[in-house]
Parts: structure tokens; C-alpha cells; sequence
């Protein structure tokens, strides 16, 4: 364990009886950091999760990204041609999600909770925006759970929550280099009895930060000027790398 985790785990334990606005009703959390800056050459990044229950429990951490809209699209052949031949649109699906359980979760929630509260991507409770049939909507939502799984966006399996000393418990959630920007919601379940007896909610938020920050801004609030700079840019840098050739 680091010196700074440390600290935060101390921090939280005088919390726990002091009392504090991170606390909630039987279990208190916080994180290492509230915010996730992407700047150029970015790889990905970390925080910690650290925490402290009354009582004994088991703890659940979810992390969801900002909700959008999904299309699945499955191939077929017309004419010979591989093509976009069906999709299906997914509303509110979290660009990110992973979870962290003190325990394998199928011992410590019962499927009820665990789909009242939407713990693992079996739960998510995908809906389809565009016309399908349950049958359609399902294939496809196992299809969109894979790929988001396959970018790394999706965890393929929980992580671990370890508690120190009964009642002190940390976790690290790992964020990869393709993380979606936007505010991010850190939800913490205690459990007792494979039920969810108490829970909190905290905010983290991904944001890029210095030059990317402001071409992205740009490139958002002026798409057609952009646009139009990116194709210019273009031009000019094939221009001049035809120019040692000219001669020859």
C-alpha cells in the first residue's frame, strides 16, 4: 500500500466515527482523486477507492460512465459484398463500466438485488431504441456487451475489494487509455445477507485538459471550420512532401 493510500484509509477511519458528508448509512467511501486528466500521450490511469463499513457486510463498487446511444450492426453479403446489413440501437448504455466485489458476487447478492441495482453487465438492462424483437434485442445486446468488453470499456471480470482490519476497505479501479470523457458516477453497495442494506454515490469525472482540451472544444463548437483547417492541413502536408521528388 502506498503512503497517500495509507493516509486516505486513516483519513476515512476517523471519519467513520466522526462523522462527515462522504458518509452514508453504514458504510463511508471516497476516492484517491475526483478527476481523471487526459492530456496528450495519455495511456490510461488509476484511483483508489478507499473505505470503511459499521458493522460487517460485503462491499459491491460499480463504476458507470456517462450514458449515450449504442448501433449494433451485424454484417451480411449483398451481391458478393460484405455489408452493414442489420443494426439495432441501444438507449442509455454506459460507455464504461466495471465493478469490484469483496467477494465473487454471485455469494454475496442474490440475483434479485443484483438486477434491481444493475450489478454486471448481465443486468444492464439493455433497451433497444430501434424496432427489434426480444429475440433481436438480446443477440444484439450480447454483441454490444462483447465488443464493449473487447475495447476494454466493459470489465470482463470484477476486481478485487480488500478490507484491512475488518472494517477498512480499498479497491483500485483501472481506467484504459480509450476512456470516454464526461462525469462518472462510483457506486458503493453494502451488503449483508445477499442483500443490498445500504449504499453511496460519488462523482468522478474524465476530462481532457491543455491543447487537447481546446482542439477538441474547437472541434466541437466549430465542426465546419475545423473541418475545413484538418482539410487545408491535409493538402499542405501532401504538398510538401511531394517536393523533394519534384526534381526527379
Amino acid at each position: 500500500m502506498t503512503r497517500r493510500s495509507y493516509l486516505a484509509l486513516v483519513l476515512l477511519a476517523g471519519l467513520a466515527f466522526a462523522g462527515g458528508p462522504a458518509r452514508g448509512d453504514g458504510v463511508t467511501a471516497d476516492l484517491s482523486s475526483h478527476l481523471i486528466a487526459i492530456t496528450s500521450g495519455f495511456t490510461g490511469a488509476s484511483v483508489v477507492l478507499f473505505g470503511a463499513t459499521e458493522g460487517g457486510g460485503d462491499i459491491i463498487t460499480v463504476v458507470r460512465g456517462p450514458e449515450r446511444d449504442v448501433t449494433v450492426w451485424r454484417k451480411g453479403k449483398v451481391a458478393g459484398i460484405w455489408v452493414n446489413a442489420e443494426s439495432v440501437t441501444f438507449a442509455n448504455v454506459p460507455s464504461f463500466y466495471t465493478l469490484a466485489a469483496s467477494r465473487p458476487i454471485e455469494e454475496i447478492v442474490a440475483p434479485g438485488p443484483a438486477a434491481l441495482y444493475r450489478i454486471g453487465t448481465d443486468n444492464l438492462k439493455l433497451q433497444p431504441k430501434s424496432l427489434a424483437t426480444p429475440e433481436e434485442a438480446a443477440r444484439f445486446g450480447k454483441a454490444l456487451v462483447a465488443e464493449q468488453k473487447r475495447d476494454g470499456l466493459f470489465a470482463s471480470d470484477p476486481g478485487k475489494i480488500a478490507f484491512l482490519g475488518g472494517r477498512l476497505f480499498r479497491a483500485t479501479v483501472s481506467f484504459p487509455a480509450n476512456v470516454p470523457t464526461g462525469t462518472y458516477i462510483v457506486e458503493v453497495f453494502l451488503l449483508r445477507d445477499r442483500d443490498v442494506v445500504s449504499g453511496q454515490t460519488t462523482p468522478l469525472v474524465v476530462s481532457k485538459v491543455g491543447l487537447d482540451a481546446t482542439v477538441s472544444d474547437f472541434a466541437t463548437r466549430q465542426a465546419a471550420a475545423y473541418g475545413a483547417i484538418a482539410v487545408v492541413t491535409a493538402m499542405v502536408a501532401g504538398w510538401l512532401a511531394s517536393l523533394p521528388f519534384r526534381g526527379v
